[in-house]
């Protein structure tokens, strides 16, 4: 209701004191009878305050009761002349000081005739609003369930209220609506991630538009949640009441949409797993593997980057890592997204062309927004060089010690990429499959047959004699052997491989045929 509207009304009889034709309108909110000297404390704003003036005794009890609604947000004062005849002159001036709409009510006209007319309207009010929000949302609902594209109904709610709509992930990718500017994007997902409480309003930044913004699945962890974001016109600091329920019915449509694709991705997952845990397992070079991931969403015979995505401190840490792995991903092109050792993995396509955007890049910028959400709980992100699909095991391993890098790291959310790693996993991980295979079985198989016909154990004190930098009797303390033991077994190693272990060019040859096992 308007304040002109309860002005207009004649059998009230009302008369304003102060207060403009724009002031009357004004939205009342809701009647609030008082006397009180100070009401500021039961005022949430947009009240009409309807008093008999009893706690004026001097102008100064004036000031302090005008100020103190005004300070509120109140719509109006409505003043009542039966106490003093008329409506004394100090509190027609306080309201003119401090801004506030005067209203006189005449001696006759009751307060309960004023705060009936108010209710009554407002009830009214709500009961349509009420009728039309239900059936928008019964339009909305069919549409989805007929099939329609959650873009298609942003763009119809956007066009139903003059906002610009957009549904984006925690992580700041683009479901639904126009493309937001970086600065922006950045802004609603940090408001998103860090408010006290939803809905709420970012303010505009300096280049940028406030937006109201809706959590799509109002319970779930914000980090792997979605929003709805509505772009508020030039200058508007708040949405009006309407809008803020078609957002909200918009933001009840996606958590829909989440629903069905995140069921989706349950279907998905096993292929993807399947094909991950033959990668792992040393046979990304076999045909059945390129066909798994084919089905899982990535094309094998491109250039691929392996994508491993490890969380701690939170419920559910694989899950996590597959939901937050799922988010980072929208926009960014084809790839295969499933669960290996615990860590989330993508295969993602990375574009031969030169200026083509990094979709790796932009998978780490996602997740990197995600900081300030996580309450406690950490991302580790490691990723490899791109690689051809039968190199796929190397670059797997390479993209896990990444991780484990990063994980070493100070902070929220932290990353490493291939390059940053100098050592003999970022050598081996450029190596084919098979090759890498090869060359430990020609210097390695000897070994293994002599083990496997005496089980002796020489591999195994290989490797820890290795560990310990040729150390005889850290190697013996290790293995709870007697040195003389150490010395025979690793004896035998050299007799078998043609390599001596005692030679630095010899025991590189023996720890990366180990490493490439």
């Amino acid at each position: 209701m308007l304040l002109s509207e309860l002005v207009a009304r004649p059998e009230l009889r009302l008369r304003v004191l102060h207060g403009s034709a724009a002031d009357l309108d004004r939205s009342v909110r809701w009647v609030y009878p008082t006397d009180l000297p100070d009401p500021s404390r039961y005022l949430g704003g947009g009240e009409l305050v309807v008093s008999g003036l009893v706690w004026r005794r001097t102008p100064a009890d004036s000031e302090r009761f005008v100020a103190a609604v005004a300070r509120s947000g109140a719509a109006a004062l409505v003043a009542g002349e039966a106490v003093f005849g008329d409506i004394p002159a100090d509190v027609v001036d306080a309201c003119r000081r401090h801004d506030l709409v005067l209203v006189a009510v005449p001696v006759d006209v009751s307060f309960g005739a004023v705060t009936e007319a108010v209710i009554g309207a407002l009830s009214a009010a709500r009961g349509d609003r009420l009728a039309h929000t239900l059936g928008r949302h019964r339009r909305l609902l069919a549409a989805f369930a007929g099939g329609a594209e959650l873009a298609d109904l942003a763009a119809a709610v956007s066009a139903g209220t003059g906002l610009v709509c957009r549904v984006l992930t925690a992580a700041g990718g683009l479901l639904a609506g126009p493309a937001l500017p970086e600065a922006e994007r950045d802004a609603v997902v940090a408001g998103f991630l860090t408010a006290g409480r939803l809905p709420v309003t970012v303010p505009a930044g300096p280049a940028g538009a406030a937006h109201l913004v809706v959590p799509a699945a109002p319970g779930t962890a914000r980090a792997t949640g979605w929003l709805v974001a509505a772009q508020l016109p030039p200058g508007t600091a708040q949405a009006g009441t309407d809008a803020v329920d078609a957002v909200g019915e918009l933001a009840a449509i996606a958590a829909l949409d989440r629903s069905r694709r995140r069921e989706g991705a349950a279907v998905a997952r096993p292929i993807a797993d399947d094909a991950l845990a033959r990668i792992a397992a040393d046979t990304g070079d076999r045909p059945e593997t390129r066909v798994r991931l084919r089905q899982a969403g990535v094309e094998p015979d491109g250039t691929l980057a392996v994508v491993v995505l490890r969380a701690s401190g939170v419920a559910d840490p694989a899950d996590t890592a597959h939901t937050v792995l799922l988010d980072a991903l929208v926009g960014t092109g084809p790839a295969a997204v499933g669960v290996q050792g615990g860590d989330a993995v993508a295969v993602v396509a990375v574009p031969g062309a030169r200026d083509a955007p990094d979709p790796v890049e932009q998978v780490l910028a996602a997740v990197h927004r995600l900081g300030p959400g996580l309450a406690g709980g950490r991302l580790s992100a490691g990723v490899s060089r791109p690689s051809a699909a039968d190199a796929l095991s190397g670059a797997l391993a390479e993209a896990g010690h990444a991780a484990g890098l990063a994980a070493a790291r100070s902070g929220p959310v932290t990353s490493v990429r291939a390059g940053e790693i100098t050592s003999h996993v970022a050598l081996l991980a450029g190596v084919p499959d098979d090759v890498r295979r090869g060359f430990a079985a020609q210097v390695l198989g000897p070994v293994l047959d002599h083990d496997a016909r005496s089980g002796t154990g020489l591999l195994e004190t290989l490797e820890v004699f290795l560990d310990e930098s040729g150390s005889w009797n850290r190697t013996a303390a290790r293995l709870h052997l007697h040195v003389n033991t150490v010395r025979y077994r690793i004896g035998r190693v050299a007799e078998l491989t043609g390599r001596d272990p005692s030679s630095f060019a010899d025991r590189v040859d023996l720890y990366l045929a180990l490493r490439s096992r």
